[in-house]
């Protein structure tokens, strides 16, 4: 989905907001989120991590260059290295606890519906990173191979390849989860 920027007033310009990027935001927040929430696996990270990137990209908004590729393209590709070091800063870190993840508000508490969940937490836990990224793109995102192209600099081709393979790799990891 590529995001048509809209005219701005006068007085948003001077504002010194810039143009077009409230409705970038608008747009674009929920799945910004859900994106860095599958990669870090914690809501509490995802929630810092999402307003990093969007304040990285309003600082530099006046880099966008339309050229190169859409402004939501450009806003993953600013998520996703916000992410990614997140992620380095967490192998820096050494844990204090061992806690499972906070699955946030609305999840079913079902024993099954707990096991599933558990079942695929820990299939995306042994998956190699570029597979969860892809993975936490499509599903957590939910944007198509273009979208996930323009995020991480793969063409769409191989992204398609790429993500049939990790896939395979999680429902496998999932069944020998659930089995155990």
């Amino acid at each position: 989905m590529n995001v048509a920027l809209r005219a701005v007033s006068a007085e948003e310009q001077q504002a010194g907001r810039p143009a077009g990027f409230e409705q970038l935001y608008r747009e674009n927040f929920d799945d910004i989120y859900g994106y860095v929430a599958g990669l870090l696996r914690d809501r509490v990270a995802a929630e810092d991590v999402t307003a990093l990137a969007f304040e990285r990209a309003y600082r530099k908004w006046d880099r966008f260059d339309s050229v190169r590729g859409s402004a939501r393209g450009w806003l993953f590709g600013i998520a996703r290295n916000a992410a990614l070091d997140e992620l380095r800063k967490r192998k820096r870190q050494a844990p204090l606890t061992a806690d499972p993840p906070d699955p946030g508000p609305g999840v079913e508490t079902s024993h099954e519906q707990l096991e599933r969940e558990a079942a695929v937490t820990a299939a995306m836990d042994g998956l190699p990173p570029a597979d969860r990224e892809l993975i936490s793109l499509k599903f957590f995102a939910g944007m198509g191979n273009k979208g996930i192209a323009a995020a991480t600099g793969i063409s769409p081709s191989n992204v398609g390849t790429r993500l049939h393979r990790a896939i395979t790799k999680l429902r496998s990891a999932v069944t020998e989860e659930v089995s155990r």
